[in-house]
């Protein structure tokens, strides 16, 4: 936690310096907005196949249709989103929830509140150098592993799968976390590790190039797990419900859509999003993240599932007190999306 909020301390500086400058991604909706439609900043944490059904949402004109006029700008890690939402910069924020716990109990007076909780299992994958047929945990015993930001849930659920397998990350193994977040697969291409914890579709390029093969699905083997969430400041909820209301409404459809359609039909709707990657390529990531239950059929964020946070962050060593699921959970607007 005191690494994260150092992070999110020198992303302030830099943005009190910088205006906000930098290297992001802007995208509109697809729709064409009417003027009377409300503007809303959403900063998403990382642009990824993993958040299909946001981009369902924003490729089917779900946004537009709501009343909002919406711009999507990728912070490139959680401490960079959540500086964006505390400043101002971005109404609503994508995240690991956990960003919003570590405010807290900093103390903010206008914290962060998740009023909408998307994937229920983690999104990324163990990478070997070789292929591994019927790979178990504990081949990992005496291994270089390039992993994730400490206090990050990447890393976090990586950990917290090591010890359900009773391997202590300390000690069995060595896990790097040295490396920026996105460049880890470079780096495994590079020589670096013996495995590496990926994201898509970092995980299929290393396949594609011989760089790597999947050997196991975090979001398999953690279980369900709160892994991203939607997040405005306090204020911003008080100020504005019916704005977090419409946009809850949008994603809700995204991810009714999601439920209902199969993995190609939902990869030709939000390959604009990713004109990088082929075609074939997003239906195989769409495919594997469906076949493993990764979004909830609604955006319901429930107590039992902020508790397993809390137990995972415990776990790590990143939070020494509970904070109260009601402070920093609104589920109005999910239950009222959902009915």
């Amino acid at each position: 936690m005191k690494k994260f909020l150092c992070l999110m301390l020198t992303a302030l500086m830099v943005m009190g310096t910088l205006g906000g400058c930098g290297k992001s991604t802007e995208k509109k909706d697809g729709a064409s907005a009417s003027s009377k439609n409300t503007p809303v900043v959403l900063n998403e944490v990382a642009h990824s196949i993993f958040y299909a059904p946001m981009y369902v949402a924003i490729e089917e004109g779900y946004f537009a249709k709501e009343g909002i006029d919406l711009t999507l700008v990728t912070g490139f890690g959680a401490d960079k989103t959540m500086t964006a939402l505390l400043t101002g910069e971005a109404d609503i924020g994508f995240m690991g929830s956990e960003s919003t716990i570590y405010t807290y109990k900093e103390g903010a007076s206008d914290y962060a509140v998740n009023f909408a909780q998307l994937t229920q299992r983690a999104g990324n994958f163990l990478v070997s150098r070789e292929p591994i047929d019927n790979f178990s945990w504990d081949m990992l015993k005496g291994k270089d592993v390039l992993g994730g930001r400490a206090g990050g849930m990447p890393e976090m659920v990586f950990e917290y799968i090591l010890k359900k397998n009773s391997i202590d990350p300390a000690s069995d193994l060595a896990i790097d976390q040295s490396i920026d977040f996105g460049s880890t697969a470079a780096a495994f291409s590079g020589g670096q590790g013996d495995f590496t914890v990926e994201f898509e579709p970092h995980a299929t390029s290393l396949e594609s190039k011989g760089d790597g093969y999947v050997v196991a699905s975090l979001g398999e083997d953690s279980g369900y797990v709160p892994y991203t969430a939607f997040s405005a400041k306090k204020s911003y909820i008080e100020e504005h419900p019916e704005v977090i209301q419409a946009f809850t409404n949008a994603l809700q459809k995204g991810m009714d859509y999601v439920q209902s359609h199969t993995p190609e039909e939902i990869a030709q709707i939000i390959a604009p999003q990713f004109e990088e990657t082929d075609l074939d390529t997003i239906t195989t990531i769409v495919n594997r993240y469906a076949s493993q239950d990764t979004w909830k059929g609604d955006l319901i964020f429930e107590k039992d599932s902020f508790d397993l946070l809390q137990n995972i962050l415990e776990e790590s060593g990143e939070l020494d007190g509970r904070v109260p699921y009601e402070e920093l959970v609104d589920t109005t607007y999910a239950q009222n999306a959902a009915n």
